[in-house]
């Protein structure tokens, strides 16, 4: 007890010369322990500092590797050769070129041109027409439309009265129409002029009708005006008033049926209400109307087509209606009919599809024959398809190996993995010779799927998978690449290409934001929407008769879309085998890590309790710096969680887990011993994270985060011992931690977290300010000793990492209210 009293007043010593605020926890490892309580204090050294626009990886520790010159070439030469194969076979007779000699057939033969033979199938397939069906739901709606415009015409004329309303041998049919529309004034000037019964001529000069408005005579009103004198001289008084009163009742109902029929024309039914409806004889309307029904009938059975236009619709109800309705009518008929009469006809999909499959399979196969000493072609012809197909049967298309365009085929490939270098350098850390492995695979996989005759191309898969693990930017960049090589190089339907690189696309830009696999999930259907709707367009801006052609397209489009689904779902399921063979930590890998029920993570919550405690605490304040200095925060998380899982092979070796039990290291009164057990926490942490097969940059954070930190309580307790042993002098490696020091930004947020966790934790009733003056000379030490070289934090940044550390300790140490003792005393009531 002497010694190890002695042994603390040493520390307090060096500790307030350091000016150092920071209590040393024995026995705790590096969660109190400060690796400088020796140095002096001074300025923060700028010597071997990174500079400020380093950036740690956020997906891989480590230091930043180059692109490997053998990778270079192997992704040249590999992608080359797979996308390069026409160059192998290629025809130097092709079509185009002009043969530079006359060549004749060596035998008989027949061959069919199998390419020619496809595009007419294609376009049989997808220029036929489509079969319509009589929609009878339709039909009968407009038939009930035009049965309530009669009904409602029917009303009218009963409130116009019956016309003729007195016999033709009385007054003409015209003399009764014009009675009935004439105005007021009219009808009582022409009522005048026959009870005065003077003869009137009316193309006499100066005669007018009297009335205020002084209007010439009409030939309809003195027709009128003669007929009614020439009855009123063969009736009585009485008769020809009758006939008055008659043709007064008559006027009212007309003008009653007008106003109606005013009252309930629109804008929009304005074609279809003819007011000569009224003038019809009764006779005429009953002929009318039934010839409107059976023209109706005849051309909703015969069916009308969406599109017609309206002038052939109009032509088809003129032919109907001109044997079936009085010639006086039929311009109303044709009015309503017009109006009524709507396109009935649908597409009949099954039927449709079954005619264009016929169509496509009645196309004969193109055949291309030839007779032996037939000149196929002449001395400086252009090659057509049809002599290419017959060269190249008889083996005379001259293939060989393209070595000019396969060379120029491998710069354009060159190009575009330097484009991609490009790229990774820009927006992303270099990646590992694993990760350019595994992008390397994924590149030959659409080639690969082109040369099997594949047309549904992997490019959806590409896409998520290269944004999920490496990001937009790169991911988009690959399948845009892709797309160009496979499209200049390869026999490939550029429709479909096109298509499958579009669904990628979309697949990487947004893939490396998801945050889960429902969420990948999710996107998987909006590739797949995307790549049939892309697919579709496509096809109806390529057809002459995209407005017809469109049911053709469909079902390929909405395969193509399904097979964009299906693409995803392969890479969906295949990221958790990729993330483990090629050791990656996507944001997902990372959160599933993080999930507090993952087995190592409750073995530490149950075993080292006082560990997990400290952990958490490490997290919160590791989590806020890194998002404040925009750092991979769910790398950051998930490294901390896994820091002290090493703590588990002996946790009682550590302070936060004795729980003022009896103290190990007391009665093992060994300094070295003691430090063996504390760093053993690091390599026993690194054996648990292999067999648990967690990613390598989380098994950085487990050495990283300790560095080659001084253990400085047992430093001087064995320093102690040697004085009074008069023994040699101690060596400061062992009671050192092997390293390596932080190498990413990550990792060391981690160790600064680390260090400040135990003094923040001790803190008690203490201001902000001083908060912050106890967290910056914890990360001054670290700095001033060197375990910040590697890891590309700045001095600026340090000091936002404090800053960052204390708001963090103000939101877990906030005040409470005190409650009063009386209330505390206070039991709760059994009655509401």
């Amino acid at each position: 007890m002497k010694t190890l009293h002695s042994l603390t007043q040493q520390l307090n010593h060096l500790r307030q010369k350091s000016e150092q605020f920071c209590t040393i926890l024995p026995f705790g490892g590096s969660d109190a322990d400060l690796s400088s309580d020796q140095k002096k204090p001074g300025h923060w050294s700028k010597q071997n500092r990174p500079s400020s626009g380093q950036k740690g990886n956020p997906r891989h520790s480590g230091k930043r590797q180059g692109r490997s010159p053998v990778m270079v070439v192997l992704a040249v030469v590999s992608l080359t050769s797979v996308m390069g194969n026409r160059f192998y076979n290629q025809p130097t007779l092709d079509v185009g070129r002009e043969a530079p000699y006359t060549i004749p057939a060596p035998f008989d033969a027949s061959v069919e041109d199998t390419k020619t033979t496809e595009e007419k199938r294609k376009a049989a397939r997808t220029g036929s027409f489509p079969v319509l069906m009589i929609d009878q739901s339709l039909t009968q709606e407009i038939s009930q439309n035009l049965q309530q415009s009669l009904e409602k015409m029917d009303e009218w004329r009963q409130v116009s009265g019956s016309f003729p309303f007195v016999p033709t041998s009385v007054l003409s049919a015209t003399t009764q129409q014009y009675l009935r529309q004439s105005k007021e004034w009219e009808w009582q000037a022409i009522v005048a002029f026959a009870e005065d019964n003077a003869p009137i001529n009316p193309f006499a000069p100066g005669v007018v009708i009297p009335n205020r408005e002084k209007k010439p005579l009409t030939r309809a009103f003195t027709q009128a005006v003669s007929e009614l004198q020439s009855y009123r001289q063969i009736v009585s008084a009485q008769a020809f008033s009758e006939l008055i009163e008659t043709i007064n009742l008559a006027r009212q109902g007309y003008q009653q049926a007008l106003a109606q029929v005013s009252s309930s024309v629109t804008s929009e039914s304005t074609p279809a209400y003819d007011l000569s409806l009224l003038d019809l004889s009764d006779s005429a309307w009953q002929e009318t109307r039934q010839g409107i029904k059976g023209a109706t009938l005849n051309i909703l059975t015969q069916g009308i087509p969406p599109g017609l236009p309206s002038d052939l619709l109009e032509d088809a109800v003129t032919v109907q209606v001109s044997t079936l309705i009085p010639a006086e009518a039929q311009p109303l008929a044709i009015k309503l009919l017009t109006y009524n009469l709507k396109p009935n006809l649908i597409e009949d999909k099954e039927q449709t599809k079954r005619r264009a499959e016929q169509a496509a399979l009645a196309v004969e196969p193109v055949m291309v024959t030839a007779v032996e000493g037939e000149v196929i072609v002449a001395e400086g012809e252009a090659i057509t398809q049809a002599d290419f197909v017959l060269l190249d049967h008889y083996g005379l298309s001259r293939r060989e190996i393209n070595w000019i365009g396969l060379i120029g085929f491998g710069g354009l490939v060159t190009g575009a993995v330097g484009i991609f270098w490009l790229v990774e350098r820009q927006v992303h850390p270099p990646l590992r010779r694993r990760d350019h492995i595994l992008v390397l695979l994924l590149s030959w996989s659409t080639p690969v799927l082109a040369l099997l005759g594949g047309q549904y191309n992997s490019l959806p898969a590409i896409g998520l998978l290269v944004g999920s693990f490496y990001g937009s930017s790169l991911g988009a960049t690959l399948v845009i690449l892709l797309t160009g090589l496979v499209t200049f190089s390869m026999e490939v339907s550029w429709e479909f290409l096109i298509a499958g690189g579009t669904g990628g696309l979309v697949g990487a830009l947004i893939a490396g934001r998801m945050r889960s696999r429902e969420e990948l999930a999710l996107l998987g259907g909006v590739v797949g929407l995307t790549q049939g709707s892309v697919n579709l367009l496509l096809n109806l801006i390529m057809s002459a008769s995209a407005g017809t052609i469109w049911y053709a397209v469909l079902p390929g489009a909405a395969l193509y879309g399904v097979a964009g689904l299906a693409w995803s779902i392969v890479a969906l399921g295949l990221s958790p085998y990729l993330e483990r063979l090629f050791d990656l930590v996507t944001p997902i890998r990372l959160a599933e890590l993080s999930n507090p029920n993952r087995s190592l993570l409750k073995r530490l919550a149950t075993e080292a309790p006082g560990t997990f405690q400290h952990t958490l605490f490490v997290a919160s304040l590791a989590e806020a710096a890194a998002r404040e200095l925009h750092c991979n925060v769910e790398l950051v998380r998930a490294g901390t969680l896994y820091h002290d899982i090493g703590k588990m092979h002996d946790p009682l070796g550590f302070i936060e887990n004795q729980m003022g039990g009896p103290n190990k290291h007391d009665q093992i009164n060994d300094p070295w011993k003691s430090a063996a057990i504390i760093k053993k926490h690091v390599t026993e942490g690194l054996v648990m994270a292999r067999k648990h097969q967690l990613p390598k940059a989380i098994r950085d954070f487990i050495p990283e985060h300790q560095g080659k930190l001084l253990i400085s309580y047992f430093y001087f307790q064995a320093k102690q011992r040697i004085q009074e042993e008069a023994g040699e002098s101690v060596n400061e490696v062992d009671f050192r931690y092997d390293g390596p020091i932080p190498q990413s930004r990550e990792t060391g947020i981690v160790m600064l977290a680390d260090a400040c966790e135990a003094a923040l934790r001790s803190l008690k009733d203490v201001t902000p300010d001083t908060a912050l003056i106890t967290v910056k000379k914890i990360l001054k030490a670290r700095w001033e000793d060197n375990q910040l070289v590697d890891s590309g934090l700045t001095k600026e940044e340090l000091l936002t990492t404090a800053e960052v550390f204390v708001k963090v300790w103000q939101q877990c140490n906030h005040q409470r209210i005190a409650y009063p003792k009386a209330a505390l005393s206070c039991q709760p009531s059994s009655k509401v």
